[in-house]
């Protein structure tokens, strides 16, 4: 009875860092697909283990919040960042579970450009959650989100441009359609990546 009422701590930046890893390494599926288009239904699957591997860890993290009392930043901005951090595989996951639906054989070359621009993003957001351990490193993290808004404004014209190509060069109007939804997902993924960082600059920022 008394250990239940002692104030308990939490470690929610190791779930933080493990749920970013899993992210990156489905970040990094997602461009091996794009490179060459081999395994699709094999790599498709792999990115599905990824991310029910990255919900469990969303999940085992929302519940240490309702069971902890003391948290190192506010309890909002850890549901809100691991919550951020799942919606990004979750929208890879979706993206190439779209290719197997559609079951399209022929990849388009600015799906290698959005994915690695995913992996940069990704890799850029592992390095400032680990930086955020230490509060000395307030101004690197900074940095990091600096670079992480500066890879999603490339995802953006990257889509763009796969939109107007697909739209002028496409004659037919269901490969239109398919491809719209996924370049539109592969967006939201970017999008997603710009969100954590938001939520990171504002920790930072209460932290400074």
């Amino acid at each position: 009875m008394l250990r239940r009422l002692l104030p308990k701590k939490t470690d929610f930046f190791n779930f933080f860092d493990q749920h970013i890893e899993l992210t990156i390494q489905g970040c990094r599926e997602l461009l091996e697909l794009a490179q060459t288009g081999n395994d699709i239904e094999k790599r498709v699957e792999r990115i599905k283990e990824i991310e029910h591997a990255a919900d469990r860890i969303t999940h085992e993290c929302i519940e240490a919040l309702h069971e902890t009392f003391i948290t190192p930043i506010e309890r909002g901005d850890i549901h809100r960042l691991i919550r951020r951090l799942d919606d990004v595989i979750d929208a890879v996951d979706a993206a190439v579970l779209r290719l197997r639906l559609y079951e399209i054989k022929e990849l388009r070359y600015e799906m290698v450009m959005a994915a690695e621009l995913l992996v940069k993003a990704t890799s850029e957001i592992g390095r400032a959650l680990k930086l955020m351990h230490s509060p000395d490193n307030i101004e690197a993290v900074k940095a990091c989100c600096v670079t992480i808004y500066g890879y999603e404004n490339e995802a953006d014209v990257v889509l763009r441009k796969a939109l107007a190509r697909l739209f002028n060069e496409e004659p037919n109007p269901i490969t239109v359609i398919k491809w719209k939804e996924i370049f539109e997902i592969l967006e939201l993924a970017s999008d997603r990546c710009e969100d954590v960082a938001n939520i990171i600059q504002g920790i930072t920022i209460e932290a400074s």
